[in-house]
């Protein structure tokens, strides 16, 4: 007679289970994590890397600085850089929105709490500008750099999105006092707009430049905003 076939028994649960589970538990030892995704500080991490993309747009133009030497600089990997933002063009929003637009609305705050009085206006624009540049020394290179010079990357974002109601409300402000008798009528209001800037922002990006020229690592912010508000107050007669 034909030997009887003898069956097997049939696993266990735990077997099956145990089994099932093989696939997706191969390859990955407990406790690790999924290829690179950041570990613990992710949120600083990164506000470090758009401090430090800021920096380098600031030093080196936007259009000369990748996401490689990014990374290099603030000492990760690429990878990250590309998973925190995706490419390039989402960095570069990203400091728009998060570095940049902050930055003006620091100015503006500073400027508007003068209310209608048209010295604490001025005054409160070169106060907010200079502490804005002292906290902020990437500012003026990269307003020099990107929205002067000729093809800058953020020009056009002056227009539409950085700060486009800022300087039409300063003017409106200047021409108001003129009308109250407040402000000097031989004044143009948009062009009393544009010595503020020069008198605060453009002394600051060159300030590399004069302070070598003159040896004067004694003048700081608080200097260069008392020098600005008694230029404008009593100009350069004797007060």
């Amino acid at each position: 007679m034909p030997a009887k076939s003898r069956r097997k028994p049939a696993p266990k649960t735990s077997e099956v289970v145990e089994t099932a589970e093989l696939p997706a538990a191969r390859g990955r030892k407990p406790g690790s994590r999924a290829v690179g995704r950041p570990t613990g500080e992710g949120g600083d991490l990164r506000a470090r890397l758009l401090d430090v993309a800021v920096s380098c747009f600031a030093r080196q133009g936007i259009a000369a600085s990748t996401l490689r030497e990014i990374a290099q600089e603030a000492g990760v990997n690429p990878a990250l850089v590309h998973y925190y933002f995706g490419d390039k063009l989402q960095l570069q929003q990203a400091v728009i929105s998060e570095r940049l637009m902050p930055v003006f609305a620091e100015v503006r705050n500073a400027t508007l709490q003068g209310g209608d009085d048209i010295s604490s206006v001025i005054a409160g624009f070169v106060r907010g500008m200079c502490e804005t540049v002292d906290k902020h020394p990437w500012l003026p290179p990269l307003w020099v750099r990107e929205v002067l010079c000729e093809g800058g990357a953020l020009r056009e974002l002056l227009f539409t999105t950085m700060a486009p109601q800022m300087p039409q409300i300063l003017a409106a402000k200047f021409a108001q006092a003129q009308a109250d008798g407040q402000l000097n009528r031989e004044l143009d209001p948009r062009l009393l707009v544009a010595s503020l800037i020069g008198l605060t922002l453009f002394p600051a990006a060159g300030a590399p430049i004069w302070r070598r020229l003159f040896d004067a690592d004694d003048i700081d912010a608080v200097a260069m905003k008392n020098h600005a508000i008694a230029l404008l107050d009593t100009g350069i007669g004797v007060p």
